[in-house]
């Protein structure tokens, strides 16, 4: 296991917690689950012996975890039994800024909404949204095209053109 300072602790929290945070969130749609996410794959970036050949490896790396730990959790949750909401009282998630777009992503089937979050709110390209979630290019940029059509379609997309 590799030894971290608290200067080198601290730039990994500060460099990624955010992202995986927002990333999870897409995935869970629950806050406390996002940050039970962003502990696990900050612990597993500290105690992992790879060396990375770059920054741009290293986030590749944390989005890849963090995708594959949301979807192992949801696995996990649906074979779980499960109590009706309305049985629970629901502690209220943090308010996120009111938007239509977001809205409408956050509305979209995973497999979408993972390839829109990437590559408009983190700025990947195709190609490395494909090798971050192992997927091929062809594969994300389906998923991106069809999501913008979905999202055209929630949004009421032929209203908004004759406006514009």
């Amino acid at each position: 296991m590799k030894s971290f300072d608290t200067d080198e602790a601290e730039r990994i929290v500060n460099a990624y917690s955010d992202l995986i945070l927002r990333l999870s969130y897409t995935y869970l749609k629950s806050t406390h689950d996002a940050e039970d996410i962003c502990q696990t794959v900050l612990l597993k970036f500290m105690t992992n012996e790879k060396a990375f050949d770059s920054p741009e490896h290293e986030r590749a790396w944390i989005i890849r975890v963090t995708a594959n730990a949301c979807k192992d959790l949801l696995r996990r949750l649906q074979r779980c039994h499960t109590v009706c909401l309305e049985d629970v009282a629901e502690i209220p998630a943090p308010q996120v800024p009111e938007s239509d777009v977001l809205e409408a992503v956050m509305a979209l089937p995973l497999k979408y909404r993972e390839a829109i979050y990437l590559y408009y709110y983190e700025d990947y390209t195709a190609r490395e949204i494909g090798k971050a979630l192992g997927q091929s290019v062809a594969t994300v940029n389906a998923h991106l095209s069809r999501g913008r059509k979905k999202l055209r379609t929630i949004l009421g997309g032929e209203y908004y053109e004759k406006t514009i």
